[in-house]
């Protein structure tokens, strides 16, 4: 019953930073960064998704921080990142930009990798000054945006008002999730994860699900149910690239088919057959190799690091 706020050992304990900083967004609220790896390395930012924290990127971060400067933030109210009042898509916006701003030298650009609310909030900061600056790249992992809850099948019937009233409620309770029991395990691996998850993935996601505020949850849970990003998602110029898994209850794959056919350059949609919404969970290698692939193709600082490593190798 332990209410510990993620896996302590493991693949998907999280790594040490480099170092930690506290950025401050337009509106006051505070912002808790980890920079991981080299400091002169190609940059990789992540943006996790609702409830969780920068835990969910321990993978990627273990992985990519060998050759990467990864920078992972809390989003408000998650992680170590103060609860606020401001709860909406232009505050998740304004803290993405006050994080580039801080982490980023004038003009370095970055591969900006988000996840469930981590990509509306790169949808909702697409026409901001930082953004159009700093990414080069970008990857949206199991997100949608707009009529999430309508879509969404964490109910089993058939799709209507009925189902979409209860999913709102189910979605939307103010209810404590209490401790990590193997009931706990089972309902979160029901709801976000594919059903061959291993049990170290479920209970990594759970710890860390399970330690967001109800109130945060909630919160933000309002704003995910009025989602409409449609236009944010015209403004991501950069190229993107769309992963999504076949068994997303969440966002399930018709988010990620339509962000494709919007995105002014989509350079790839990967449909994960089995896997469910938490994908750099569930399918670490593979969204790690995505990020990675995207840096060395779009930032020329990465391409010309992987010549001279090359080259050292010969």
């Amino acid at each position: 019953m332990s209410r510990l706020l993620h896996v302590a050992d493991g693949p998907y304990a999280p790594p040490v930073p480099a170092h930690e900083l506290t950025v401050t967004a337009a509106d006051g609220a505070r912002i808790h960064v980890e920079v991981h790896g080299p400091e002169n390395a190609p940059a990789v930012v992540l943006a996790h998704g609702w409830c969780c924290s920068t835990a969910f990127w321990a993978a990627q971060i273990r992985e990519l921080a060998a050759d990467h400067r990864v920078i992972a933030y809390d989003q408000r109210g998650h992680g170590r990142s103060p609860a606020n009042p401001a709860y909406g898509t232009e505050p998740l916006a304004d803290d993405l930009e006050a994080v580039l701003e801080a982490t980023l030298a004038p003009g370095e650009r970055a591969v900006i990798a988000g996840h469930s609310m981590g990509g509306m909030t790169l949808m909702a900061a697409a026409p901001r000054p930082a953004v159009r600056e700093h990414a080069a790249a970008v990857l949206l992992c199991s997100t949608g945006s707009a009529g999430l809850v309508a879509s969404a099948t964490v109910v089993p019937m058939r799709a209507g008002r009925v189902r979409t009233w209860l999913t709102r409620r189910i979605l939307g309770s103010r209810a404590p999730l209490g401790p990590v029991t193997p009931l706990a395990r089972r309902i979160l691996k029901y709801g976000t994860m594919g059903p061959g998850s291993a049990p170290q993935m479920v209970d990594a996601c759970a710890r860390i699900v399970h330690a967001c505020p109800s109130r945060v949850r909630h919160g933000w849970s309002q704003v995910l149910d009025l989602l409409d990003l449609d236009h944010g998602v015209r403004e991501l110029r950069m190229p993107v690239e769309v992963v999504v898994g076949s068994a997303d209850r969440l966002t399930p794959p018709v988010h990620a088919r339509a962000l494709a056919a919007a995105l002014p350059d989509c350079v790839g949609l990967t449909e994960l057959p089995g896997l469910g919404h938490m994908t750099p969970v569930e399918a670490p290698d593979l969204v790690t190799g995505k990020i990675r692939a995207l840096a060395a193709t779009y930032i020329p600082s990465a391409r010309g690091e992987r010549a001279v490593l090359a080259e050292e190798s010969a």
